[in-house]
């Protein structure tokens, strides 16, 4: 499959990114899924706005600072600026958006937002609040792994056509600016148009090699881990367990993580130090969340009383 998606369309005067409209749907979700737990748990949905408000916030403040540390700290250690700025300042300056999220760093900010959100607005321990978040948290998963696809983004490594869903990622191998330069059009459009369609280019196109689309693989991954959540809340009486959602959610949604880390083009970070090349970045990242969820899970056997702190 060649893929060479638009970016977005125009919904009159707005130009609506593919990206950004798989964020509004995972949030858009994720607060409906919220409010259904709400409404059985007798929860005033006066909380459930605020709980909404801190989500989104620690969501992309926390997936930012991710990746500002874990992947690209030799970079933004010396442009501080512009790790919270949309801006690029060198070599030249130019709006960037914010190309860098890593999911590890909103998790981390999402589970210290929460421990907040428990203490002074819903009033509930914190696992009761992460046993119910964890189901809305694997549903947005699914999106935003579809929007990376959309953008050519976390790609595979290179495989063969005959591989599963192989997929060649013009946007990723051919910049905007490039492809424009190579083929001669006037906008980005009509060069991967170009690119994929005239044969003039066909030696052009043969440089796009085929990749895993690691992306599809793991949403698709992640509907699973959504569906089992939810069963599990809404079929089981796990929830009466704190931290044992929580726990399935950790072993899960990183397990997926760490297996489709395998066919994932390295992204740098740690395993660009001597001693943790072994695994991808991703893989050394999502271990401790990975043991953190067979903790809770072992002790989630005995129903924890909601005068614990927690």
């Amino acid at each position: 499959m060649i893929w060479n998606p638009a970016e977005g369309f125009h919904l009159g005067p707005l130009n609506i990114r593919i990206y950004s409209l798989m964020f509004v749907i995972a949030f858009a979700l994720g607060w409906y899924i919220m409010k259904r737990i709400y409404e059985n748990e007798k929860e005033s949905l006066d909380k459930l706005d605020t709980l909404f408000i801190w989500t989104v916030l620690a969501t992309l403040l926390g997936a930012r600072l991710g990746h500002v540390f874990f992947y690209e700290w030799e970079y933004f250690r010396n442009h501080p600026a512009e790790i919270l700025l949309p801006f690029q300042f060198e070599p030249e300056f130019q709006f960037t958006g914010f190309a860098g999220l890593a999911s590890h760093g909103a998790a981390i900010a999402i589970i210290i937002t929460m421990y907040f959100y428990s203490k002074k607005v819903i009033n509930r321990p914190l696992l009761w609040v992460l046993d119910r978040v964890v189901i809305p948290v694997a549903c947005g998963a699914i999106f935003v792994r579809i929007g990376n696809f959309f953008n050519s983004e976390i790609i595979g490594k290179v495989t063969n056509a005959n591989s599963f869903l192989a997929t060649r990622f013009v946007h990723d191998t051919f910049p905007a600016q490039i492809i424009m330069e190579k083929t001669g059009q006037a906008t980005p459009e009509a060069a991967y148009h170009a690119l994929v369609h005239d044969p003039k280019f066909a030696d052009l196109l043969a440089q796009v090699p085929y990749r895993y689309p690691a992306q599809l693989y793991e949403s698709f991954c992640y509907i699973f881990v959504f569906f089992i959540l939810f069963y599990l809340y809404w079929r089981t009486k796990a929830a009466e367990k704190h931290g044992l959602i929580f726990g399935v959610f950790l072993i899960l949604l990183w397990t997926v993580r760490f297996v489709v880390e395998f066919v994932k083009e390295s992204q740098g970070g740690l395993e660009k130090i001597d001693g943790f090349n072994q695994f991808s970045t991703g893989q050394w990242l999502s271990i401790p969340f990975i043991l953190v969820g067979l903790y809770f899970l072992f002790m989630a056997e005995r129903p924890l009383p909601d005068d614990i702190d927690i």
